[in-house]
């Protein structure tokens, strides 16, 4: 949740797009520590405050305005990620005949062509991190190099945060980067569980752990009743 909060430091007053529980857990933390000026959303219709007071008006037309102006940061899931941060969340195996069905491409090619977009990933596993997608549906760096100016005016990965580790693309080429590993972890265990090789500076610093006012914020105020087991166990 640290990791993920981390993420919308010094957004300024943009809109912050969670999907998933920890995400939320992270914006809401973020947002009542050290990036006040986010914008939060009961992903219907309204701005909401921390408590849930409705402090705008925000139809669906207007959400896209912002998207398209790059004024969003969302944080995204992946059934597949590669080296490039090419996402797939649509189907796995050739898509004429997938061996699984998934969610669809949904909004994740206008997500990450005209806003930052970084992903959220619990379980790190091969199986996840693909040398290639089967399906692009999330826009990874050298696809958006490949489709011109355009594509690339708006698209950024900020950062890849999973179960083990932080990642990020703050290489020559933008493949993958490993950026911080999770107290506890090792380097070589990240890439074991990476299904292609991964960029590993020489000292990797370690995710900064939680002040005790950040604890209490979320066990008391965010998530007293503990969602955030249901996506990570302790």
């Amino acid at each position: 949740m640290i990791a993920c909060a981390e993420t919308w430091r010094d957004n300024g007053e943009i809109l912050a797009s969670p999907m998933g529980t920890v995400p939320g857990i992270g914006a809401r933390l973020a947002k009542h520590t050290f990036s006040p000026d986010l914008l939060l959303t009961d992903g219907e219709a309204l701005l909401v405050a921390l408590d849930g007071t409705p402090e705008g008006w925000l139809p669906y037309r207007r959400h896209l305005a912002m998207v398209t102006g790059g004024r969003r940061h969302v944080m995204m899931g992946a059934s597949q990620i590669d080296r490039f941060g090419n996402q797939n969340i649509s189907c796995v195996g050739d898509w004429r005949q997938p061996s699984r069905q998934l969610l669809g491409v949904r909004g994740a090619p206008v997500n990450t062509l005209n806003n930052p977009t970084s992903y959220w990933i619990p379980r790190h596993s091969p199986r996840v991190f693909v040398d290639r997608v089967d399906m692009v549906c999330g826009v990874g760096y050298d696809s958006a190099a490949a489709a011109g100016p355009s594509a690339r005016r708006y698209h950024r990965i900020p950062r890849v945060v999973t179960g083990l580790a932080v990642l990020d693309f703050d290489t020559a080429d933008h493949s993958m980067r490993l950026a911080a590993l999770h107290p506890g972890v090792t380097a070589a265990q990240v890439q074991e569980a990476t299904g292609f090789a991964l960029t590993v500076p020489r000292d990797v610093p370690y995710t900064r752990e939680p002040s005790a006012e950040e604890l209490r914020l979320i066990r008391e105020v965010i998530d007293p009743d503990g969602l955030r087991d249901r996506e990570v166990g302790s």
